[in-house]
């Protein structure tokens, strides 16, 4: 069986334990979308080996039965079935859990407005096809850029009069991973339990690791060491893009940290007390300034059950903080005019 360390992203005190719990029971529908792509096989074989995945539907534009038929020799329980492109209704069909990496990947040059202008119609197509089909389904976006694409998804299940923001989370896990991998690496930690939450959105600048708050922060010194450390985890996606030289972007380490996000959500649905994670997600901390936001989230058997307040912040953290909120509000002014411009694709 696949065994590796669990992350609980986001919490307080480090937990150590076999990636896929051992004695869950095996109850859930998972789809993913977009199952063919850089992201979406290796999340998809994570998925097939989660032991609490009874049933686990693939869909794409092209290769999904392909994908499918290849994970169907895997040994474990989960009954894996790939769906074409005219059949994305047949694979949302009782999808408890629906997982959407679809979209083409960051290339170098690429801004987020040529990501969103790719990547938001994609979405959408998809979000109105949950709606539809599975509107109680819970919903984890990593299509890029997330920080767009999650009000996109809001959108188009509002109009549907089916949203409930307890279900839909944009995936951050992310950057959590990135976070306690680099930071390990100047502590000389485990990573496995180096803990540090990180708020805010999933961009760049937007990007908020509140470093004060791992049990390792003693070992990062002001200034430049900080400056830098926060820097590589902001903007950790242009290592990789950089290193594959135009062929790709984050794909293995993004699927693995939305198996994480899996995970942590089967758990919370299924019952298990003190599930936190960071997600994005619709969120009180800040409604006067954004409606989205990602801090720690605790899981329950209905999605979020708990949105708690956030620590108190260091001179640096706040400062970078107050230049997430601004990003963050001005990407939601982009949208909401650009759903008075085009209907936020809504009616296209």
């Amino acid at each position: 069986m696949f065994a590796r360390a669990a992350l609980r992203n986001g919490a307080r005190t480090p937990v150590s334990a076999r990636f896929f719990s051992q004695s869950a029971v095996a109850n859930r529908k998972v789809a993913v979308l977009g199952a063919s792509g850089g992201i979406g096989q290796p999340l998809s074989l994570l998925m097939k080996l989660n032991p609490e995945v009874t049933e686990l539907r693939l869909y794409d534009i092209r290769l999904a039965p392909g994908v499918a038929a290849d994970l169907s020799h895997i040994n474990t329980p989960a009954k894996t079935t790939g769906y074409a492109a005219e059949d994305l209704e047949s694979a949302l069909d009782g999808a408890e859990i629906v997982l959407i990496p679809a979209g083409v990947p960051r290339k170098p040059g690429m801004t987020r407005d040529d990501l969103f202008n790719t990547n938001a119609s994609i979405v959408r197509d998809l979000a109105k096809a949950c709606a539809k089909v599975a509107p109680k389904a819970y919903l984890g976006i990593i299509s890029n850029p997330v920080n767009s694409t999650v009000p996109i998804v809001a959108e188009v299940f509002k109009k549907a009069g089916v949203y409930d923001p307890k279900r839909l989370f944009g995936v951050t896990t992310l950057d959590t991973t990135r976070a306690a991998t680099f930071l390990s690496g100047i502590a000389s930690s485990n990573p496995e339990t180096t803990n540090v939450p990180v708020i805010g959105g999933h961009s760049g600048v937007t990007i908020v690791p509140l470093l004060s708050q791992a049990a390792e922060s003693d070992k990062v010194q002001a200034g430049e060491q900080y400056d830098k450390l926060v820097h590589r985890i902001q903007f950790g996606g242009d290592e990789v893009v950089k290193a594959k030289d135009g062929a790709g972007s984050a794909t293995l380490s993004m699927a693995y940290a939305a198996a994480v996000f899996t995970e942590g959500l089967l758990k919370g649905l299924n019952g298990a007390s003190n599930v936190t994670q960071c997600a994005y997600v619709e969120s009180p901390l800040f409604k006067d300034q954004v409606e989205f936001f990602a801090s720690p989230v605790e899981f329950g058997k209905d999605g979020v059950k708990n949105i708690p307040a956030l620590p108190k912040l260091t001179e640096e953290e706040q400062k970078l903080l107050d230049t997430c909120l601004s990003d963050l509000a001005k990407s939601t002014y982009e949208i909401t005019d650009r759903r008075h411009q085009e209907g936020c694709f809504l009616g296209r």
